[in-house]
């Protein structure tokens, strides 16, 4: 397994651009260790900086990931074989990261474990984008719907002739009876209000809200 270090080696389908990642080997038998120099980045140093080694990427996972992490690898050691584990890493400069290590456990012809490769990317832009796209999401649906039920409380206020918070409370009980979102018969009046049906459509929907 080669060390791999080029531009395109890893990306994200996702949209992030420039993400770290390296690969390491290992060997369990001699204790030597190989690191790409995106691996060395990934944890905060240059190549020279330090001598890679097992127990020093191991330093760097976060202190509540570690023995999970060990608990792994331990049945690759013994057992060869795939992994994946997502975790946090806390590099040279005390920098929180998010990280995939994907690897495997090889086993030479005596059936033990000689050899460790894997790759780690750095998964921090792509989680950050991700859910500060679910929040402004969040956010839009949130004004979307109190514009909504707004607008509904403002055709029951003209409709009854009663007040903002009676038109509200009407939605309220309307939609506890019927177990149904406040927002989603809000809706339902507005496109009736809207619709070619008529005010007798409206009027038959309001009277069923009023129960």
């Amino acid at each position: 397994m080669a060390i791999l270090d080029g531009p395109h080696a890893y990306s994200s389908a996702l949209g992030a651009v420039g993400l770290m990642a390296g690969s390491f080997h290992f060997d369990p038998l001699t204790g030597k260790a190989e690191w790409s120099d995106g691996l060395f980045n990934l944890h905060g140093y240059e190549r020279g900086e330090v001598v890679p080694s097992f127990e020093l990427l191991m330093s760097h996972k976060h202190p509540e990931d570690r023995p999970r992490i060990r608990a792994i690898l331990e049945e690759v050691f013994r057992d060869g074989g795939h992994f994946c584990i997502y975790h946090r890493i806390v590099d040279a400069r005390q920098h929180i990261r998010r990280v995939m290590t994907a690897g495997v456990g090889r086993l030479n012809d005596e059936g033990i474990v000689s050899r460790l490769d894997g790759t780690t990317m750095d998964l921090t832009s792509t989680i950050h984008r991700e859910t500060s796209q679910a929040a402004r999401d969040a956010v839009a649906g949130a004004h979307a719907t109190r514009g909504a039920i707004n607008q509904a409380r403002g055709i029951l206020m003209g409709w009854l002739m009663i007040n903002s918070d009676e038109a509200f409370q009407l939605l309220v009980s309307a939609s506890s009876r019927a177990n149904v979102k406040v927002a989603v018969l809000a809706n339902q009046l507005i496109r009736l209000a809207d619709s070619n049906e008529g005010p007798k459509a409206v009027e038959e929907f309001i009277r069923a809200l009023r129960g």
